[in-house]
């Protein structure tokens, strides 16, 4: 697979390049008030993972209405794994498509550096955005995972790695990754993470990756084969011990979050992780975990990153997607995902930009006492790796801990 998509790749930027078409020049030179006319009475369809009920559940009722409420824009979510239409993406460009069927995309490292470097996405456009000028610092949404954004993305959300166990059942977790080995050598068949490259799997990979080997630091100034070949071998070798002691003896993985949550849920396994601190409160809300649940994070630090949208380079509705894209960055769209009855995911906004009232209702969202502190998660929070790592990650993962 991975042969494949980077064939399309390279066929895909020998194409046509990175040029811009006559309409894509016309939509950039806009001002905002001409896009959003433009946009009155058209559909935007979003391109997303769906995996979340809860996620879905948001951008059905509440986003959906308000673009049309304020827009007059048909939003249809289109639940598709990024790989998916990534690899839909470079197809298309390299046949030559110049009309396609995505307007927006949720997306984030190594499938967004894939599509730049293919030339698949349109832009630069955030700085036609009023939101993004007005609320958002563009130094904390310049990189994903370290690759330059360079106004392709526009940035909607925060998320960061946790933990989540039942103080029913583990009254004091783990405090470092040495004292989880422990707890999972004494607690046999009671721990388990998804299968890598699902998102949260691929995260818990990169967490004990950065814990093994010495910590984020030494990955900061880009890719290094030979750091890479020298350290890895350790994060497998922590991994592989502990297989035995996983849930059905590390025979196999759960294939997604949402069914690492279920058997958490259900009493099969004793903690369960999340890429968003407010998951497990959530979860409680909605009655599927019990009040008992909170979360932890390790000392040796938890990822964060930012999660972005962006605009295929052959969207037929660019105007729409744009207004879109603006309307998840509004402090009102920002405030309604950040309540965990909805979903709970971190504001990408700049909240002190805010005027007072609305700085307020951010300050009175309460986040549940599943939730960890803004200061503690602040404290742990250490930054996401370069997408090349990435990448190898997953590849060795498949080899020496799924293959053996």
């Amino acid at each position: 697979m991975r042969i494949r998509l980077l064939f399309i790749i390279l066929l895909a930027a020998l194409a046509t390049g990175c040029s811009e078409t006559p309409e894509q020049t016309s939509v950039l030179q806009q001002d905002f008030a001409s896009l959003e006319k433009s946009a009155r009475g058209t559909e935007v369809r979003w391109h997303m993972w769906g995996g979340s009920a809860q996620i879905n559940q948001w951008i059905d009722t509440f986003v959906t209405s308000e673009m049309k409420r304020l827009h007059d824009i048909t939003v249809v979510r289109v639940p598709m794994d990024a790989p998916v239409f990534v690899n839909k993406l470079l197809t298309e460009k390299a046949a030559g498509k110049t009309t396609g069927t995505m307007d927006l995309l949720w997306i984030n490292g190594e499938n967004f550096k894939n599509s730049m470097q293919a030339g698949v996405l349109f832009g630069p456009f955030t700085d036609r955005l009023p939101n993004f000028t007005a609320w958002y610092d563009p130094q904390k949404s310049a990189h994903d995972f370290g690759y330059p954004v360079n106004g392709f993305e526009a940035p909607y959300g925060r998320a960061q790695f946790v933990f989540e166990y039942d103080t029913a059942r583990t009254p004091m977790p783990p405090a470092t990754l040495a004292e989880l080995a422990d707890w999972i050598r004494a607690n046999p068949g009671r721990f388990t993470y998804p299968q890598p490259p699902d998102f949260t799997g691929s995260a818990f990979l990169r967490q004990v990756f950065y814990a093994t080997t010495g910590g984020h630091e030494q990955y900061m100034n880009g890719f290094n084969a030979d750091l890479y070949a020298e350290n890895a071998p350790r994060t497998f070798a922590w991994l592989g011990e502990l297989k035995p002691h996983l849930w059905q003896q590390g025979r196999t993985y759960p294939k997604d979050a949402a069914a690492l949550d279920t058997l958490f849920a259900r009493g099969e396994i004793d903690m369960a992780m999340s890429y968003h601190p407010a998951h497990a409160q959530m979860k409680i809300l909605e009655k599927t975990y019990p009040e008992t649940v909170r979360t932890f994070v390790l000392a040796e630090g938890a990822i964060f990153n930012t999660h972005f949208t962006a605009i295929p380079f052959n969207a037929s509705n660019k105007a729409g997607a744009m207004v879109l894209a603006n309307f998840l960055m509004s402090p009102e769209a920002q405030l309604s995902k950040f309540r965990p009855e909805n979903w709970g995911d971190l504001p990408a906004l700049e909240v002190a930009k805010l005027e007072e009232a609305q700085r307020k209702a951010f300050d009175e969202v309460d986040l549940g006492a599943a939730t960890l502190g803004t200061d503690v998660l602040s404290a742990a929070a250490v930054p996401e790796i370069s997408p090349e790592y990435l990448e190898l990650l997953e590849r060795d993962w498949d080899t020496f801990i799924l293959g053996h």
